[in-house]
């Protein structure tokens, strides 16, 4: 059978860290599903959940058996349409992992087949965020070392 993850989340906009996770996690799994969610709990996003999709799309075109999809609604329902074995989560700091814990366990109990995996992510990148992201960018900070060059671009086009 073959080893599907799911990494969602908002990815407004994509960083260096969600990248480093999608990197690590791409020798593990037969294929990488990076789930854009259009659901973003009411906090209002930059980019379009198009803009986003294709962001990512560009950025990880040349990472193999990865692909990227927006999606909407239950996470755990989506996992198991796309016979998902594996919700893959990152985390930067302990202040991530109590809703981390949370929502896996909520998962598990509605879909015990499908489990969640939690990687850490490099501590070059503990301090990120797309938030602290934005920020600097509105900012007009150089970007470099937080972002892929493509979604600087975009940023200060949006912000700037």
């Amino acid at each position: 059978m073959e080893k599907i993850a799911v990494y969602p989340g908002t990815f407004d906009p994509v960083t260096l860290g969600h990248l480093d996770i999608v990197e690590r996690a791409i020798p593990i799994f037969d294929r990488v599903i990076i789930a854009v969610a259009m659901d973003t709990g009411g906090k209002p996003t930059l980019f379009s959940i198009e803009e986003r999709v294709q962001m990512l799309k560009d950025v990880t075109k040349n990472y193999p058996k990865t692909e990227v999809y927006g999606f909407s609604g239950l996470l755990i329902t989506y996992a198991q349409e796309l016979n998902a074995c594996t919700i893959l989560r990152g985390l930067r700091a302990i202040s991530d992992f109590e809703h981390e814990f949370q929502m896996a366990s909520i998962n598990k109990r509605l879909n015990p087949s499908v489990e969640t995996l939690f990687m850490m992510t490099n501590e070059s990148y503990f301090f990120l965020s797309s938030s602290s992201v934005k920020e600097l960018a509105a900012l007009g900070c150089n970007l470099k070392g937080f972002v892929p060059e493509l979604i600087a671009k975009k940023l200060k086009e949006r912000l700037l």
